[in-house]
């Protein structure tokens, strides 16, 4: 099975060990994995801020790259951005060709933890974990992609860690995109309730899916002092 990598800006630019991560799991799991290095952004930032032509561009190239290639899946490490992939089609309402286009990108574009467990049929990837870890439920994952079971399978199978529930696992972080530019006093007050219940939870490690979501957690852990890392899935799963 052939997967082409989608990898993401921030994973691209601030966090290039997730993107391995990824490739390692993916691999290991026997698929082969291409990467298109044409790619940009998706077009997220725009279109959450209102900027529809805008995104539209990204749309479209994003598309026109993405249709070059023989791969049966296109795989992403990022909830989000995997999310956007499936709005490009409200990007044409005018345009029935590019909306079948959009369509059919679409239907092959996953998440990284669906992909391995809804599409492979993996819960168990080999990895190990010396540490107690917990699991915090990024917005566009749960509501968008209805992923909440999958990435608790695969944590749970991880070898000599203890999985524990996170205390409303399933509320932002603060984070958003632009809202934590737009209302950073709100965004902040967010983040520290989430802190609170990662330090309630005892975790060694709090995990999620999107890069975005652990650079706004993980920035706080840091600057508290909390010893609690911030790592995503899949730098637990290669592991």
């Amino acid at each position: 099975m052939k997967v082409s990598l989608f990898v993401t800006c921030l994973v691209d630019q601030l966090c290039p060990n997730v993107g391995r991560g990824v490739v390692e799991v993916l691999r290991r799991a026997g698929c082969e994995v291409v990467f298109d290095d044409r790619q940009t952004c998706c077009g997220q930032p725009a279109f959450n801020t209102g900027y529809r032509h805008e995104a539209r561009k990204f749309a479209e190239r994003f598309i026109e790259i993405f249709e070059e290639s023989d791969a049966e899946y296109i795989v992403s490490p990022s909830g989000s951005c995997a999310a956007m992939v499936k709005h490009f089609e409200e990007l044409f309402p005018d345009d029935e060709n590019w909306r079948e286009r959009a369509r059919k990108i679409a239907a092959k574009t996953f998440e990284f933890t669906g992909f391995l467990v809804n599409v492979l049929k993996l819960e168990d990837v080999g990895a190990s974990f010396d540490g107690k870890l917990t699991w915090h439920d990024s917005c566009h994952g749960l509501r968008e992609l209805g992923l909440r079971d999958e990435p608790r399978k695969l944590l749970k199978n991880v070898r000599h860690a203890e999985f524990v529930e996170l205390p409303d696992a399933d509320v932002c972080c603060g984070f958003g995109g632009t809202f934590s530019v737009k209302y950073p006093e709100i965004s902040a007050a967010m983040l520290d309730n989430k802190i609170e219940a990662i330090k309630n939870s005892g975790a060694d490690a709090i995990v999620a899916c999107d890069a975005s979501c652990l650079m706004q957690i993980g920035g706080r852990l840091s600057r508290v002092g909390a010893k609690t890392r911030a790592m995503h899935i899949a730098e637990i799963l290669a592991d």
